[in-house]
Parts: structure tokens; C-alpha cells; sequence
């Protein structure tokens, strides 16, 4: 049944689909990556405050977060319940392409510069439409009740999530929905039901070589000892000691099933117009994926030691500065059925022949012969929570509760969460053939194949939304599972507290754009042509 409320929510978005499809095109425009997301974060600030939004900018400590609250006081429906959703907007480095049917990056910029992957563009604006959508609704139909609308940075890194779990921003909250873009089965249109994303811990080794002249005697040389033979190896060979060893011992740490990982990423690694002297500063991040956090303090003891040992070695000192501590998700079925009978009201989403036709175009761009269905069927198909919940579990084993990792798993600890899936654009393809990256990108960019998916979601955000407020024994299902689950609610037996206890990190080199007498660029300029 279709409330009267519901009807004017999915009109809205149906009014309000140019303005979407514009406003996911900015934020995939600006490509901004972890950390470092200024247009994108003002764009929304600027956004929420005119649509009547209170808004705390730089929340929880981080300059590219934000906290919006907006109340309909003046309600009929005797409850005031507070919902909330999210935004996410970060980019990956090194995937910079354009929205358009062939390979290039965005004017101005090359292929190393941030791209929109996932793509967040999509996902940010998928759930301020349905945030915007739930507010004219209740406004129309005198509904009272709070929408509370975090902006969330460096999900990438796992980064903002876990802080503003720690800090607050998901407390007295009677209902949380999550939204992610996705085009594979099983979770293709669906929602999450047991098996939840797991824990993630990322962290950043600092090797610091400054105090050279410690790492041995004089060789006689007639010059100072730090440009003799002789001399401290530095930072650079602490950094790549651990490198490899982490590497070489990687079997060791992780467990030989459930598709968990380790990877690294450097950070700093000396200087490029360095003599020879010793690299004093290098830094690796590295970031885990596993399905639990006994596992994570696990390898996190393996990756200290071999950075102890790296960092003795070469004449260095190690600091080890957290990115996230990130706990694993916890499941709701009642959350998980109000959001899958609101995605069944909303629909799969559909592509038009436009966006057939720009699918056609890039198939050939890629090397791939036209298609005249060139969608994969998937993307347009439904499929339950459980089914999609016996398809995943196939390939784990009984033993594991979770599988993969995002950190929205933070958000279901302090309230009843859903995590839904509607497809994004994805192509056919030959068998043994596989895409190159540009391709998924570029179809998150062009309004006619990513604009279908931000229409659907926001229709599922914004009735799964208005069920909470409007049915308080729906609310009370939910809370009551949460409560259940772990054992008492939030202080619970069974309640996993935050794990931040850390700052966030933003203060270290991550990629970013740079105004400099050439103008703006991305931090590795452009190769002279």
C-alpha cells in the first residue's frame, strides 16, 4: 500500500530528476579524492542550508564532513522519530575519465587525477534526493519527525564513519538507511540481509631517518660521515624493507578463504631532488579487509613487527598513525523488509534506447562489437534479500558472518541500519573479455546511463524513510531486533563500542588537487606533450 505521503515522495523525485541528474554530474565533475573533497563538501553545505537545513560544517573534526538536521515540528502523527541518511563523495586517484563514450580524462586534468569509480557521485546524490524528497512529504502531509544528513569523506580509506560513531553523530537515531551503488549478483537490486560487510583497519607507517650520524663511525672519510660510504640506508629502504616483508609474509596474516585483503599505498618516499644524503621521511598506508576485529589486531601485530624491524635496520624510527578502525556490520531484518518493499515500489532501473545507444558507443570504443541489449540483464531484475543472501553464501564458509568491507558497518551499531543495492549501468560483454576501467567510470558519469540508478535509489531512500516516521510499530520492530541483537542495545553484552580512538588524519600527503602558478591541477602535474 502506497501512503498518501509515499505518492508525493516519488512525484518529487519524478519533478526533480533534471536537478538530480545535474547534481550528479558536479560532483563527478569536481573527482575529488580521501581527505581532500572541498568543492564537494561546499556544494552540499551550499545545497542543504537553502533547502532549510541546519548544518554543522568540518563535524567531527574533519573539514570536508558535515552534520545536517532539518524538524517538522508541527506533525499529526504524535511521534517524533529521527532518520537518517548519508553522502558520500570521495574519488580514487588514477582513475580521472571523462563522462563520455570514449577513453580521455576530464579537461584539463590526466588519467592520474581522482575519478569517480564506485561511483559516489551517484550515491551522495541518489540519497539527498530521497533526504529531499522525504522532506517535502512530510511537509505536505504534516508528518513531525527529524531527518538527520551526514556528509561522509574518504570512504576509500574507510575514514569518516568510524569517527563520527565515536564522536556521536549516529546517536538517538530510530533508523539508519544505507544506500550503494552495485551491478553484480547477488547483490544486484537487493538488500542485505545476514551476511554484512566486516571489519576494516587502515593505518599509516611513518619511517623518520633524522638522526643519521647514529647509524655508525667515520669511515676517515675527509667530508661529513652523512656523505660518505658509509651512511645510514634511510627512510626510502625502511619503506621498502617493509614493503616486501609484509608482502612475503602476507599468507601468513590472512586467512586462505573469504576473499580477504591487504593493500598499500605510498604515501611519501623522499625526495625527488634529493643528493646523497639519506631519505629522512617515507610513509606506507596500508588497509585490511577481514571479518573480524580479533583478526584485524591480529595483523596489525604482524605489520608493527616488521615495521620495528624495518625501521631498525635502516636508522630509523617508526610511528604508526591510525586511518581507521572500522567494526563489522550488524544485521537487521526488519530494517532489511521495510527497505526491500519500498525498492519493489520503487523499481529496478530502466535504461532508455538513449542510453542504449551511448552503451553501443563506448562498446565500440572498447574494442567490442554493438550489442542491441547492451545492459546486463541483472541490472534490470529484482532480487530478495535472501535469495541474494543464499547466492553469497555459497562461496564462504559457515564459519564467517561477514563478507567484504565498507564502513557503514559503523552506523549499524547505534541504530536498526538497512543496506540496500540498485544497480548502475553495466555492459555485456564477449566471453573472456573484460572491460578496461574507463568504461564502469564513464558510465557513472553520462547522465543517460547513471541517471536511471540516482531515480531509483532516491525513491527507495525516501520511502523507506517515510515508513519509519509514519508506522511507529515498524520503528518499534526494528528497535526492538536491534535491542535483541545486541543483548540489551546500545552499552548491550553483545554491543561493539566505537573503536576510534584516534584523530582524523588528514593532515598527511594525501592526493589531492594544487593551485600553483599554472593554475589547478592534480599534485602530478600533466606530462609535457
Amino acid at each position: 500500500m502506497i501512503t498518501a505521503a509515499a505518492a508525493s515522495a516519488l512525484n518529487f523525485v519524478d519533478d526533480h530528476k533534471a536537478d538530480l541528474s545535474s547534481w550528479t554530474r558536479t560532483i563527478f565533475d569536481f573527482g575529488e579524492t580521501a581527505w581532500r573533497e572541498y568543492q564537494s563538501v561546499g556544494w552540499y553545505v551550499t545545497r542543504l542550508r537553502e533547502e532549510g537545513f541546519d548544518v554543522e560544517a568540518g563535524s567531527g573534526g574533519m573539514p570536508t564532513a558535515f552534520c545536517a538536521h532539518w524538524t517538522n515540528k508541527a506533525g499529526t502523527n504524535g511521534k517524533s522519530p529521527t532518520i537518517g541518511m548519508y553522502a558520500e563523495y570521495d574519488a580514487v586517484p588514477g582513475n580521472c575519465q571523462d563522462a563520455s563514450t570514449v577513453k580521455r580524462p576530464r579537461p584539463g586534468l590526466n588519467e592520474h587525477a581522482g575519478g569517480h569509480t564506485d561511483p559516489h557521485s551517484g550515491l551522495g546524490i541518489s540519497s539527498l534526493g530521497g533526504l529531499l524528497a522525504t522532506k517535502a512529504a512530510m511537509e505536505k502531509h504534516g508528518i513531525a519527525g527529524t531527518l538527520r544528513f551526514t556528509g561522509e569523506p574518504a570512504e576509500k580509506v574507510r575514514g569518516s564513519k568510524p569517527i563520527h560513531a565515536a564522536k556521536g553523530y549516529y546517536d538517538g537515531l530510530d533508523g539508519m538507511i544505507s544506500f550503494h551503488p552495485f551491478y553484480m549478483l547477488p547483490l544486484c537490486n537487493t538488500v542485505r540481509w545476514d551476511t554484512h560487510c566486516g571489519a576494516a583497519y587502515s593505518m599509516i607507517y611513518r619511517f623518520v631517518c633524522d638522526q643519521p650520524e647514529r647509524w655508525g663511525l667515520s669511515d676517515g672519510a675527509p667530508i661529513p660521515q652523512s656523505h660518505s660510504a658509509v651512511r645510514a640506508p634511510g627512510a626510502n629502504d625502511a619503506l621498502m624493507m617493509m614493503y616486501m616483508t609484509s608482502k612475503a609474509l602476507r599468507d601468513s596474516m590472512l586467512p586462505h578463504q573469504g576473499g580477504w585483503s591487504i593493500s598499500e599505498a605510498i604515501l611519501t618516499a623522499g625526495q625527488a631532488t634529493a643528493d646523497n644524503l639519506p631519505a629522512s621521511l617515507a610513509e606506507i598506508q596500508y588497509m585490511m579487509r577481514v571479518p573480524t576485529i580479533a583478526m584485524a589486531e591480529q595483523v596489525t601485530a604482524a605489520l608493527d613487527r616488521n615495521a620495528d624491524h624495518a625501521a631498525a635496520m635502516t636508522g630509523c624510527r617508526v610511528e604508526r598513525h591510525w586511518v581507521c578502525k572500522s567494526r563489522p556490520g550488524l544485521a537487521n531484518h526488519a530494517m532489511a523488509e521495510i527497505t526491500w518493499e519500498a525498492l519493489n515500489i520503487a523499481g529496478v532501473p530502466r535504461w532508455s534506447e538513449a542510453a542504449r545507444v551511448v552503451a553501443r558507443e563506448i562498446q565500440v570504443s572498447a574494442g567490442v562489437e554493438a550489442m542491441e541489449r547492451p545492459f546486463i540483464d541483472e541490472c534490470e531484475m529484482l532480487i530478495s534479500p535472501q535469495e541474494a543472501e543464499a547466492i553469497l553464501r555459497r562461496d564462504l564458509p559457515p564459519s564467517q558472518i561477514n563478507s567484504t568491507s565498507d564502513d557503514y558497518t559503523d552506523m549499524t551499531w547505534h541504530a536498526p541500519t538497512a543496506r540496500f543495492y540498485v544497480a548502475r549501468p553495466a555492459l555485456k560483454a564477449p566471453k573472456g573479455f573484460a572491460y578496461p576501467s574507463w568504461v564502469t567510470n564513464a558510465l557513472g558519469g553520462i547522465p543517460e546511463t547513471i541517471d536511471p540508478m540516482v531515480a531509483c535509489a532516491a525513491k527507495t531512500v525516501a520511502l523507506t524513510a517515510l515508513r519509519l516516521l509514519e508506522d511507529e510499530g515498524a520503528r518499534k520492530q526494528a528497535e526492538d531486533e536491534f535491542v535483541q541483537r545486541t543483548a540489551g542495545g546500545i552499552g548491550g553484552d553483545k554491543w561493539i563500542a566505537p573503536l576510534c580512538d584516534y584523530e582524523p588524519p588528514i593532515h598527511f600527503r594525501w592526493p589531492e588537487y594544487v593551485t600553483t602558478t599554472r593554475g589547478r591541477e592534480w599534485w602530478i602535474p600533466n606530462a609535457p606533450q
